[in-house]
C-alpha cells in the first residue's frame, strides 16, 4: 500500500519531514499507538498493534527530538537500548550528535544498571534517569556511573522540573514515548504539546490499557481540547497529529508555512506548520464536497 495524505488533501507523497517538523522553541510531543477500540497494546507490548509506516514515521520523529522521554515500566517492558544511529533518518541530524539520548523517569529507580539501556549507551547519548530525592542512594550512584542522573522533585518526579533540566541541557525538542501512566502525567502538568497516535485496524476486546492510564485525578483536570494537524493512511493504518488548541498561536507564529492544496483549485496555509489554518481548511473542503473525508470540527 503507499502512503496516502488524507488532510488536508494531498495527491503528492507525503512530505513526512516537513509534516512532522518541530516549531522553534520548546516543544514537547508525545507519541503513541492504539487499536481502533482504545487498547494502547497487546500482550503487554506495542508491537503487535504497529506497521512498518508507523515504525518509519517512530523513527522519523526520534531523528528530529533531542531526547526520548519514556517511563520506567515501559523501558521494561519494551526492552528499551540506546537508540540506534541506523535506525535513524541520518541526514536529518546534521549539526547534531548521532542519536537522542534516552531519557527514562522512575521514581524508585527501579532499573538495572548492567541492562544494555545503561551500558551500552554511546558518550555522545548517555542514558538519562530522571528520579526523586527520596530514591535509593545507594543504586542513584550506581547508575551515576553508567548514566546522567537528574534529581526532580521529593517523594514523586516533578515533571516540569525535570523538563526544565533537559532544556538547560539544550534538549529543547523532547519526543515522550509513553507508557500511559507517563502520558497522564504530562497531560496533567500541562506539558504536552502535541500527540502524535497511530490508530491501528484492530480491536483487542477488553483488557488492554488505553494510552492514558493512573488512578482517579490523574490527568487534565478538563478534556484537554486538541486541533487535527494532518492525517495519514497507510493499509488501514491511520497516523494522526493533534495539537493542543492552547499552543496554537505559538506554534503558528513560530513556524515557517507553506502552500497545502486542501480540496479542488483551493489552497490554505499548511495546517501543520501554522495549525491557525486548519479552520480554512475544513472551510475549502466543505466548499469542495470533500467534508466527509476528515472528522468535522468545530474552530
Amino acid at each position: 500500500m503507499r502512503l496516502r495524505q488524507l488532510f488536508p488533501v494531498c495527491a503528492d507523497e507525503p512530505d513526512l519531514p516537513a509534516l512532522y517538523a518541530y516549531p522553534d522553541g520548546q516543544w514537547l510531543r508525545a507519541n503513541m499507538v492504539s487499536t481502533v477500540d482504545g487498547a494502547a497494546s497487546l500482550n503487554g507490548v506495542t508491537q503487535g498493534i504497529s506497521s512498518d509506516t508507523d515504525r518509519r514515521v517512530f523513527a522519523l520523529l526520534r531523528t528530529l527530538s533531542d531526547v526520548i522521554l519514556v517511563g520506567a515500566a515501559t523501558a521494561r517492558e519494551e526492552g528499551y537500548k540506546p537508540a540506534r544511529t541506523l535506525e535513524l533518518w541520518r541526514d536529518l541530524r546534521a549539526g547534531r550528535v548521532p542519536a537522542p539520548p534516552i531519557a527514562v523517569v522512575t521514581r524508585r529507580l527501579d532499573l538495572d544498571p548492567d541492562s544494555p539501556l545503561i551500558t551500552a549507551a554511546p558518550p555522545h547519548a548517555r542514558t538519562i534517569v530522571i528520579t526523586t530525592a527520596s530514591s535509593p542512594r545507594d543504586i542513584r550512584a550506581e547508575l551515576s556511573r553508567g548514566a546522567d542522573v537528574i534529581t526532580a522533585g521529593e517523594e514523586t518526579v516533578d515533571l516540569k522540573a525535570a523538563v526544565s533540566a533537559l532544556a538547560e541541557r539544550g534538549h529543547r525538542r523532547l519526543l515522550a514515548e509513553g507508557g500511559p501512566h507517563l502520558l497522564a502525567q504530562l497531560a496533567e502538568a500541562g506539558l504536552m504539546d502535541e500527540l502524535c497516535l497511530t490508530i491501528s485496524p484492530l480491536m483487542a476486546g477488553p483488557g488492554p490499557a488505553r494510552i492514558v492510564a493512573g488512578s482517579p485525578g490523574t490527568g487534565p483536570a478538563a478534556p484537554l481540547p486538541l486541533t487535527l494537524a494532518h492525517v495519514l493512511e497507510d493499509d488501514g493504518f491511520l497516523l494522526c497529529r493533534y495539537i493542543r488548541k492552547d499552543r496554537l498561536t505559538g506554534a503558528a507564529g513560530r513556524a515557517r508555512t507553506r502552500p497545502a492544496t486542501v480540496g479542488p483549485g483551493v489552497q490554505a496555509e499548511d495546517p501543520d506548520l501554522s495549525p491557525v489554518a486548519l479552520p480554512q481548511a475544513l472551510e475549502a473542503l466543505d466548499r469542495g464536497g470533500l467534508a466527509r473525508a476528515v472528522p468535522k470540527i468545530s474552530p
